[in-house]
């Protein structure tokens, strides 16, 4: 399903847009469409698009997942004692 893109871009920017569509014989959606795979597809080659050297480090964990989740409960449960 197609969503609603709504921003502001230089004139001169539209401008190249509506060149493009129309020497290319091509929607203004598709030029931009196009034009967005292809920066994808550079970045993607150039390898930055590593999610795991990106994340902030969630995944490497000292605790085990079990302190972890037991930590959380205990976050959750103290308020929830306040009110009794």
């Amino acid at each position: 399903m197609d969503k609603i893109l709504s921003a502001r871009v230089d004139e001169t920017v539209l401008n190249k847009i509506s060149f493009l569509a129309q020497r290319l014989h091509l929607t203004k959606k598709k030029v931009i469409e196009g034009a967005v795979q292809l920066y994808a597809q550079r970045v993607e080659s150039a390898g930055d698009m590593n999610i795991f050297t990106q994340t902030s480090g969630t995944w490497k964990r000292s605790e085990s997942i079990d302190q972890t989740v037991s930590h959380a409960k205990k976050a959750f449960k103290k308020p929830m004692e306040r009110h009794q």
